[in-house]
């Protein structure tokens, strides 16, 4: 049998592995939807109610998904790690429900008036409607978030002995939610999911335009996939660049707040100066692979590119290796090869939005078949950056639970046997790659039947563009 730590770690792990990739799609999908029911009202083009149709779908399965998955993950606290449940309960806990009570019932609420109540209520109270459900999922992330941000960088707290365990009390709420942590994440992430969801979205719709443009082959609705490549290139372009730039202040920050998570990023045992930053690295030896150290390592880089993003602008600063902490170090070959594999698909979404761009400025963005293949082959390249990087966000924070207060060995439930946490491992890995499986089977047919055609459309007669109120933005002939 497994050992129950480990066994737990595992299942949580996997679980989480499926979990965010529901919250990513429907975080990733909100702002669109309200752009396309905003155009839809305003504009009364039949494109925007296809798009508003067409992604309310996946994004209302990926709610639902999401929320059944999530409620388990917080069911975990309690079966399999009780004692950090019990530990740090007041502040964990806290906005756990907060999230469940505010955000998830917003969310919840308009969500039923957004997917079924087009024909039944004023544009008012649909538009209404989308910004609520849109709010409402981003209102989840920042609970969310603030929970797993305290854990990183614990403030507001005190810890006091009762009934000879040790509890985690609240005294500052403000310094404890706006912890030093939680911006950068909250940002990192949000940016993340709308970049995930502009690479979803191109890469399926540049699969339909290389067909009708390249191969030749008749599309249905070819102004819909049309207008769906540009819509996800414009987001592409906005949010891959930005998430390069302010994931380098990210990276300093968790250097100055979690130097050993930042050595184990960046392989380095012991203390150095000029260390440098690998874009990319291949293992000198087949040792390497799973024991990676910065100066037996051979790869493309930038000299004291890390001692510069550690410092903020000095290439030549010193970088404290593993060797110097006290606690055992995280698994750095994880934390390390996630990193790198996460950076290097940063860089490759701001080649791919600038080749997109720069196609469309030429009015070649219809006939390049090879930065349509890239844009498929990229289809869910973003969903797996997001998972890399919870990886080196979770991974590196180890042996910690609560960083620096209680490690996650001592979080374990004290009752939980190996028996019944391989037994349960087993039964969720189960249980959710078949969730996994039929999801991804419902949204691929989704995408196969397409966009409602015109003859499913609704009677426009009554929603023609408003005279003082212009399209803007995309346009069907574009």
């Amino acid at each position: 049998m497994v050992d129950p730590l480990i066994a737990s770690r595992l299942q949580f792990a996997l679980t989480t592995i499926v979990h965010i990739i529901f919250p990513v799609m429907s975080m990733g999908l909100a702002p669109f939807l309200i752009y396309f029911t905003w155009k839809d009202i305003r504009t009364g083009r039949p494109v925007y109610e296809q798009l508003r149709r067409f992604w309310t779908k996946i994004f209302a399965i990926s709610f639902v998904v999401g929320t059944v998955t999530g409620i388990v993950l917080e069911f975990e606290f309690g079966t399999n790690f009780a004692a950090f449940a019990t530990a740090a309960g007041e502040l964990f806990g806290g906005p756990l429900a907060v999230e469940g009570m505010m955000a998830f019932m917003l969310e919840a609420t308009f969500l039923g008036i957004f997917v079924f109540g087009r024909e039944r209520v004023g544009d008012k109270l649909y538009f209404v409607s989308s910004v609520a459900v849109g709010l409402g999922t981003w209102l989840s992330a920042v609970w969310i978030l603030i929970a797993n941000s305290w854990m990183q960088t614990p403030r507001g707290f005190e810890t006091v002995t009762e009934g000879g365990q040790t509890v985690v009390h609240l005294v500052d709420p403000i310094a404890a939610y706006l912890n030093p942590r939680f911006g950068y994440m909250y940002v990192h992430m949000q940016n993340a999911a709308v970049e995930s969801v502009a690479l979803f979205m191109a890469g399926i719709a540049a699969y339909y335009v290389f067909k009708h443009h390249v191969r030749g082959i008749e599309v249905d609705n070819v102004n819909f996939w049309e207008t769906t490549l540009k819509i996800g290139l414009i987001a592409l372009l906005l949010t891959a660049p930005f998430q390069v730039f302010h994931g380098d202040m990210y990276g300093r920050h968790v250097a100055e707040t979690q130097p050993q998570k930042f050595a184990a990023m960046e392989a380095v045992w012991e203390t150095d100066s000029y260390v440098p930053e690998y874009l990319a690295a291949v293992p000198t030896n087949l040792d390497s692979i799973t024991d990676p150290r910065a100066k037996e390592l051979f790869g493309i880089g930038i000299p004291g590119g890390a001692s510069w993003l550690a410092s903020g602008g000095d290439p030549t600063a010193e970088i404290t290796g593993l060797n110097e902490f006290e606690t055992e170090s995280p698994p750095v070959a994880i934390v390390f090869w996630a990193f790198r594999a996460m950076v290097g698909m940063g860089f490759w979404f701001i080649l791919l939005s600038f080749w997109g761009g720069y196609r469309w400025y030429k009015g070649e963005l219809f006939e390049d078949g090879l930065l349509h293949k890239a844009l498929m082959g990229s289809t869910l390249l973003g969903i797996v950056a997001v998972e890399l990087g919870w990886v080196v966000t979770e991974v590196g924070r180890q042996p910690w639970i609560i960083q620096g207060v209680m490690k996650t060995s001592e979080g374990v439930s004290p009752g939980l046997t190996g028996a019944e946490a391989t037994l349960t491992l087993a039964g969720f890995g189960v249980v959710y790659l078949a969730l996994l499986g039929l999801y991804t089977y419902v949204i691929a047919r989704i995408i196969r039947n397409g966009p409602p055609g015109g003859d499913q459309l609704r009677e426009r007669s009554d929603r023609a563009p408003m005279p003082d109120s212009p399209a803007v933005g995309v346009a069907d002939d574009d």
